[in-house]
């Protein structure tokens, strides 16, 4: 039972909710600027701090229980379907997909799906997820396709309510008279300082890095393993067949949200 509680994530996202709301309450019981704007009757400013840790949560949820592009059918099963054949014309329509510019498709060796292209086989959801970048242990879950633009809000508006819990835990240290009356004073809000100060740089460097391969168009699987990746180890390390530009890159990764045959643009980058 407890391994399986493990697995499903529940413990990983119960830990995280306790972790937010144990610290925001340490910030306001301490005499940090919320408070002294709650005694003051100024509500404004620790409103919106509260309201900013309620959206990180929300975001951590949604990214943490989105699907992130598993891949439920079989890409030849669907091809079938669209082009309205039978599955003995499968060799016919095999012969129809131009192989010799792309790279065939391949069946996953574990759930024995064909996989469309940049899809990769996570062993610990057990699923193959479309545009594959990372399983992420914090959430609990793939990063993927679908949540992956989710996954980028989420750490955007998380540096923000960190980089602000910083800034008020470090208004709540008192000076004391000695080390030691000090140091037991100020201990929540030390621990306060040095767990936000960690995930503080964490964060930022997890969402740099990501902002980074967005304006590419290139995810943590392929940056890390291109030389082992069909598609992309006959490719130089500073080439990319699916880089359309920074403007374009970042355009289709945030605001397009439909599924795209990474197919089409690898064939078309290798013809021009």
């Amino acid at each position: 039972m407890p391994r399986s509680l493990f697995r499903s994530g529940v413990l990983v996202r119960v830990g995280h909710t306790l972790l937010t709301w144990v610290t925001t309450l340490v910030l306001f019981l301490h005499d940090t600027d919320l408070r002294k704007n709650e005694e003051r009757g100024d509500l404004l400013l620790p409103l919106l701090f509260f309201l900013l840790v309620v959206l990180s949560v929300l975001l951590y949820f949604t990214v943490s229980l989105m699907d992130p592009g598993f891949i439920q059918t079989d890409v030849m099963k669907t091809l079938l379907r669209h082009f309205q054949v039978d599955e003995e014309s499968n060799e016919e329509l095999e012969s129809m997909i131009p192989q010799s510019s792309t790279p065939q498709l391949r069946r996953c060796g574990y759930c024995f799906l064909q996989q469309p292209m940049r899809a990769k086989h996570c062993q610990t959801c057990n699923h193959c997820v479309r545009r594959f970048d990372h399983h992420c242990p914090w959430i609990e879950n793939c990063v993927g396709e679908r949540n992956h633009r989710w996954f980028i809000v989420y750490l955007l508006v998380q540096l923000l309510t960190l980089l602000w819990a910083l800034h008020f835990a470090l208004s709540g240290i008192s000076p004391s008279n000695s080390w030691e009356s000090w140091f037991r004073v100020n201990i929540f809000l030390l621990a306060t300082l040095v767990l936000v100060g960690v995930f503080s740089v964490v964060t930022a460097v997890l969402l740099c890095s990501h902002l980074y391969l967005a304006s590419i168009n290139c995810t943590t699987w392929e940056f890390m393993s291109s030389h082992r990746i069909s598609y992309l180890k006959n490719y130089g390390d500073e080439e990319n067949p699916f880089d359309q530009g920074v403007l374009c890159n970042l355009w289709d990764f945030f605001c397009v949200c439909r599924t795209v045959a990474w197919e089409h643009i690898y064939r078309q980058k290798q013809d021009h």
